[in-house]
């Protein structure tokens, strides 16, 4: 029997908990041998809950017991989570979490100690919830010569556009109803600014390349600014919008970015909507690869952990590898990037901006009383230059 520790009682620990007691016989023969739930650290008592007498209050009760050989750290958030881990992987204990904040900014580290320690971390729920992507870039896809990886990384903001586009609504009214229904934080900055969705491409661009991706590297931008009419302009041009995040590799350079995106409705990733999230993989050899599901939620995340649980007993006494270090990976500025952009301006500037962007633009017509066309092939560099030239910019948004 392998007995383990859950480090917070919250959405995602009560869901681990939960997995084990009610797939108990599922995960027994997964892992080759029993797992029992001996302890669980959260500073709340649970009285009434069937494991209120596992409930401790100080970590030293898990890291000084020796029968301890997993520790599923679900608390969130950077201290104390860091530096209880880290405690745990130099006191030969195993790790797995769902804590992406955490995983984003010191995973490499962490790999690196439990590599040291003959140990090891997984952090399979720290990206796209139940969604399994991590373990096949880490396992099915090593062989791959991966050179992107792309996609819906936030079930929140897929949510939101979502329903503007279907429903016509503006951003705040369906960001008031995503609260209400428990999609969206009561402070969703995270969500909406694109910081979540940067914090997961940074930890799957690491695995990509190797390396240590660091996510305040990363451009990002969230959908604070998409309105109701740039859904009309997608729609025109038979496409959506989705917040994407992507990192690609293209002979020494390697990019990462989190905007929103205009996706043509053929593209696969269109037809993602609601909470849902999807993550596209291109390898040399295999192609176009797609992982799709809830990418948070109790139980799909819960069941993540416990898959990282079941990894980790099946090579009991071994260090499984991750491809990540603590080499910083040097990413190509984000101006460099060409693509075609979506622009829109006050109809007194349209000559200017003819004159700006040149004859190989593509008009839109609208009914809004404005300039909207959509660029040649232009890099991010002298968009923005020629952009800020203009005086009524209403908006623009990047062409996948």
């Amino acid at each position: 029997m392998v007995k383990i520790a859950v480090l917070g009682y919250g959405t995602v620990g009560s869901g681990v908990v939960k997995v084990i007691d009610d797939n108990h016989e599922e995960v027994k023969n997964s892992a080759g041998e029993e797992v029992e739930v001996k302890y669980i650290l959260d500073l709340r008592d649970f009285p009434g809950d069937k494991h209120e007498a596992q409930v401790v209050h100080d970590i030293e009760v898990i890291l000084n017991d020796p029968e301890i050989k997993v520790i599923c750290e679900t608390m969130g958030g950077i201290e104390p989570a860091f530096t209880f881990e880290k405690r745990a992987l130099e006191s030969g204990k195993s790790v797995c979490t769902s804590n992406k904040e955490l995983v984003a900014a010191h995973g490499p580290e962490l790999v690196e100690l439990a590599a040291k320690n003959n140990v090891s971390y997984l952090f399979e729920a720290s990206v796209g919830g139940g969604i399994p992507e991590i373990r096949a870039l880490n396992d099915s896809l090593k062989h791959e010569k991966i050179d992107s990886i792309m996609g819906i990384l936030n079930g929140t903001t897929n949510y939101i556009l979502t329903k503007m586009e279907k429903e016509g609504a503006g951003f705040a009214t369906v960001l008031k109803r995503a609260q209400e229904k428990g999609y969206a934080e009561r402070n969703p900055e995270a969500d909406i600014e694109g910081y979540d969705a940067c914090r997961k491409i940074a930890i799957l661009a690491s695995l990509m390349s190797g390396e240590y991706v660091h996510y305040e590297d990363i451009y990002t931008e969230g959908i604070t600014k998409i309105t109701i009419e740039d859904f009309e302009y997608a729609a025109k041009l038979d496409m959506t919008i989705k917040l994407l995040g992507m990192c690609k590799k293209n002979d020494d350079r390697f990019f990462a970015i989190v905007a929103p995106f205009l996706v043509p409705k053929d593209n696969i990733l269109a037809s993602v909507n609601n909470v849902f999230n999807a993550i596209t993989v291109h390898g040399n050899m295999l192609g176009d690869v797609m992982f799709y599901g809830k990418g948070a939620g109790k139980e799909a995340t819960a069941s993540a952990v416990v898959a990282d649980v079941v990894d980790i007993v099946r090579h009991m006494d071994k260090h499984i590898c991750i491809n990540m270090n603590g080499k910083k990976a040097q990413l190509t500025a984000k101006d460099n990037a060409v693509r075609q952009f979506l622009v829109r301006v006050s109809a007194n500037e349209a000559d200017d901006a003819k004159e700006l962007f040149g004859t190989n633009i593509t008009e839109i017509e609208n009914n809004l009383g404005e300039f909207a066309f959509i660029t040649d092939l232009i890099s991010e560099k002298h968009f923005e230059e020629k952009k800020n030239t203009l005086k009524t910019v209403k908006g623009y948004i990047r062409v996948l």
